[in-house]
């Protein structure tokens, strides 16, 4: 499991709208809410379709479908009761009302193969903080819709809607809220569409599934807000375990027009060997921490969101710390292009996005002691994709080609491009701290067998592994951190000699917006 930023020497603590008419030529392919949905940026924003479907989600049929199996609210256990005697590829239609499961902590739904679940108008799944899961086991392509399904109480890192993570689900026009743990776990092949996951107490989604065979994940015009009720990360510092919703070990994935706003911790967090990631016209907005984590992981195409106040709880805590690390609003540890894992690109393609007044901007980061076998590897037992047998990232061979490249994960290959960075600190009520982009290492010290010590990693991603920043437009005062977290300069010095970024970017004040 990978923890929340960057690891330290021995200390183990792991520490997008774009300019109107830029075009990369990559072919398409007590926390305040929000008194209304976020307001669409100029007329070629994303932010004009995004999902608002908490507050009136889309009621479904007010009569059963023809040949479903209907289901009483009055009748507790109805529901597990009927799925037991009905055939695989059975439809159920939940009335109107509270529908109830035995009052075991363990009494479920255990679907069928094929089965659908759809609820009428105010049709309610309730676990009366009695029961552990909604819906679990092994059954494939199962579809859940238009139904509420609320106070359930998973313990953490489990979940309550297809418990078992299966493959092939589809959860659509639902409300999954008010539960602890995760509201919903993946499986291969799931879909979750039009979707409200809220007030969850871990995360929304928790993507996990024994033996990493998650591929092909779509999670598209879902509202996604107010998870980790639990503020887990503040009960296990460093655990690494909340978000919006998490990704581990993912392969393919489309993460389209949702709205993540005001999650307490990450909106979106993939971590540890993910990989073929899009993530194009979201709105991120209002999120405790970063709108976007993506590490350990490969090829991911990042574009056309609109990335707006996140991060201002959790930077501004770090900077009243005296904690100098550029703690950013995207997040790329560890994560880079790798044309040997099989993807829609072979980079990070940072594009056409918009990041509006966010305590800071984009940061890469490799943990010079992070790599496979070190104890300073948070995601324990995990090793790169790269190497099969993880013994062998070890001395000798750890210190010579291909090992030494192989048994780390890198950030390499990051192109941002295109994009616009707003920021004015007088929203933010900030003087310093949250201005920054960044591309750094730390000092490798640890452990005492690691080929990484000293700068060497710092000089990697700093001038070696292609990271660039290219014809993007920075309205207000940021500054850049470059190397190492005590290197901080300009952006003439930043497109200047040895570092070379921003070719084409342009640089204005605020007044000039």
């Amino acid at each position: 499991m990978g923890s929340r930023w960057r690891a330290l020497p021995l200390a183990l603590a792991l520490a997008l709208l774009a300019a109107a008419g830029c075009d990369s030529g990559t072919p398409d392919d007590a926390r305040p809410k929000p008194t209304a949905a976020p307001t669409a940026a100029p007329t070629s924003a994303p932010a004009a379709s995004v999902a608002r479907v908490c507050d009136k989600p889309a009621a479904g049929p007010a009569k059963a479908p023809a040949g479903a199996v209907k289901v009483d609210p009055a009748v507790p256990g109805d529901l597990a009761a009927k799925t037991k005697s009905s055939p695989a590829h059975t439809t159920f239609w939940l009335a109107p009302g509270t529908h109830r499961l035995d009052p075991d902590p363990y009494a479920q739904v255990a679907p069928k193969e094929g089965n659908s679940y759809i609820g009428a108008p105010g049709a309610v799944l309730d676990g009366r903080k009695t029961n552990r899961y909604a819906f679990g086991g092994d059954a494939r392509d199962v579809t859940i819709s238009h139904l509420t399904v609320r106070r359930f109480v998973a313990p953490r890192n489990e979940g309550v809607v297809n418990h078992d993570s299966a493959d092939g689900w589809k959860v659509e026009h639902a409300t999954i809220r008010d539960n602890s743990g995760a509201g919903l776990m993946a499986g291969a092949r799931q879909e979750v569409r039009a979707s409200c996951l809220r007030d969850n107490g871990q995360y929304g989604m928790n993507a996990y599934k024994a033996g990493d065979s998650i591929e092909d994940l779509v999670v598209e015009g879902n509202e996604i807000t107010g998870n980790n009720t639990g503020d887990w990360e503040r009960r296990e510092q460093g655990c690494g375990c909340t978000g919006g919703i998490k990704f581990w070990a993912v392969d393919g994935a489309d993460i389209r027009g949702n709205w993540v706003h005001d999650n307490r911790g990450t909106g979106l967090w993939a971590d540890t060997n993910n990989n073929d990631f899009l993530i194009e016209d979201n709105v991120l907005e209002a999120n405790d921490g970063a709108a976007l984590i993506y590490e350990t992981s490969y090829n991911a195409v990042i574009r056309k969101n609109t990335v707006r106040g996140n991060n201002v709880v959790e930077g501004r805590t770090y900077a009243d710390r005296g904690d100098t690390f550029p703690f950013a609003t995207v997040y790329l540890s560890e994560s880079g292009g790798e044309p040997r894992v099989p993807a829609r690109t072979d980079r990070i393609e940072v594009y056409r996005n918009l990041l509006e007044n966010n305590w800071s901007g984009i940061t890469l980061w490799e943990n010079a002691d992070r790599f496979c076998n070190s104890p300073a590897n948070t995601s324990s037992g995990d090793c790169t994709l790269l190497v099969e047998d993880t013994g062998r990232c070890a001395q000798p061979g750890i210190a010579s080609e291909p090992l030494y490249s192989d048994c780390r994960w890198r950030t390499q290959r990051v192109d941002i491009h295109d994009n616009r960075f707003v920021l004015d600190k007088s929203v933010l009520d900030c003087t310093s701290t949250c201005d920054r982009m960044a591309v750094l290492a730390n000092y490798g010290t640890y452990p005492d067998w690691s080929p990484y010590q000293g700068e060497r990693v710092a000089e990697a991603i700093t001038l070696e592994q292609h990271n660039r920043w290219h014809d993007n437009v920075y309205v207000g005062p940021w500054q850049f951190v470059v190397h190492d977290p005590s290197q901080v300069v300009d952006s003439t010095q930043w497109r200047g000699a040895p570092y070379r970024q921003d070719a084409g970017s342009t640089f204005r004040a605020r007044g000039g917006d």
